[in-house]
């Protein structure tokens, strides 16, 4: 079958389609096809990695399909068991709704808001009875959802699986019968949820759904996937100047990874590094805010950091809460604090024995030293973050 003239498009920053030809035969169909992405509120902000689906989903939306978005208000207060080693916390349905009211705000800074369809999957799970549950459960085995290399590792490890997990893959799966979808966006630890989604529509007689997802993206320690609870993030509703200064704080090896998955670009060979690194800044800031503000958030970056002038800069106030005032906990305190980023001790003993830390200009190389508790002025934590004390 010949390529349909918006496929090489869509399939642009694809991990994997399954199957190309399906995915060519609904292109072929002629009419809007209803492209669904889940989201779960379990947490108030939408970070860089939910837009990697998110873009997908509006590139789909800017060639005339239907942008579905299910927000997981039931879903959610099991938790996505997909890449996590124990268990999810539970969220109240109270607390998710909070969060999918603040989602979906964020979302649209993405998303047209106005040919979007939002739907909340409560819509059905609330009216389920308990003998619809049992049917539910009873179309997928066991031995399919511990077949799971999450599951797997952790049975492997002596960890708990909770029998309210095994649901997920299930309820994400009757999301795909309810809204008839054509196509489902996911990242690649969705892949399994997807296709249990498939399964189920083909035992229900709908046509099954194109499976795309999409690369995860690595958090700000260029080690693990971006996640809040990380604390390696970049939070779409952060002000220009934490986004801006957070980006600027990846490494030199991520920025390739940065610029294929968020810009859809190669990073060029010739490229300084830091002046690189920089554009990349610019460019994400100014797609969820603005290209002033996003000028102006470099400008106010190159003055605390590349024109050393800390002292003339706007930086957040920081003021030590405990009674440690050793610098170890100093520093691992005002990032927590002043950034929301999460340091270990050792990390930050890093930054000082490597002389990243500063105050009031000089270097402080001696984890172990005690912090001067009446002084006042900056301390300068790394390349990229900085404080007023005092």
């Amino acid at each position: 079958m010949p390529d349909h003239p918006d496929a090489a498009f869509l399939r642009q920053g694809c991990e994997k389609i399954l199957s190309e030809d399906d995915f060519h035969a609904k292109l072929a169909l002629g009419r809007p096809l209803r492209v669904k992405l889940g989201v779960d509120p379990t947490a108030p902000d939408i970070h860089l990695g939910h837009s990697i689906s998110l873009t997908k989903l509006r590139e789909f939306q800017d060639r005339g399909h239907e942008a579905i978005l299910i927000i997981g208000d039931f879903t959610a207060m099991i938790g996505d068991p997909s890449g996590r080693s124990v268990t999810r916390p539970q969220l109240t349905h109270d607390q998710v709704l909070a969060n999918a009211k603040s989602y979906q705000e964020q979302a649209f800074k993405i998303l047209n808001r106005e040919s979007a369809r939002i739907v909340f999957n409560g819509e059905w799970f609330e009216s389920m009875c308990f003998e619809e549950v049992i049917k539910l459960n009873s179309r997928v085995t066991l031995q399919q959802m511990l077949v799971r290399e999450d599951f797997r590792d952790r049975m492997d490890k002596g960890q708990p699986i909770r029998a309210h997990e095994i649901q997920y893959p299930i309820m994400q799966g009757w999301d795909s019968v309810m809204v008839k979808a054509d196509i489902e966006l996911g990242g690649t630890d969705q892949l399994f949820n997807i296709m249990v989604g498939r399964d189920l529509q083909r035992e229900e007689g709908q046509p099954q759904q194109v499976c795309m997802v999409m690369p995860i993206l690595a958090g700000l320690d260029g080690k693990k996937k971006m996640s809040k609870s990380l604390g390696n993030y970049v939070a779409l509703n952060e002000s220009p100047g934490e986004m801006f200064g957070k980006i600027m704080s990846i490494s030199d090896e991520l920025m390739p990874t940065y610029y294929e998955m968020l810009l859809r670009e190669p990073l060029s060979a010739e490229a300084h590094p830091m002046e690189a690194k920089k554009v990349l800044a610019a460019r994400i800031t100014a797609r969820f805010h603005s290209q002033p503000e996003a000028a102006t958030a470099r400008e106010e970056f190159e003055t605390r950091f590349s024109r050393k002038d800390l002292e003339q800069a706007e930086l957040p106030t920081f003021q030590p809460q405990g009674t440690a005032w050793d610098l170890v906990s100093i520093v691992v305190e005002a990032f927590g604090q002043s950034f929301q980023i999460t340091k270990s001790r050792s990390e930050a003993r890093r930054l000082i024995e490597g002389g990243s830390v500063q105050w009031g200009g000089v270097k402080l190389s001696a984890p172990k030293e005690c912090f001067p508790q009446a002084e006042a002025g900056v301390l300068k934590l790394d390349k990229t973050h900085a404080v007023r004390i005092g």
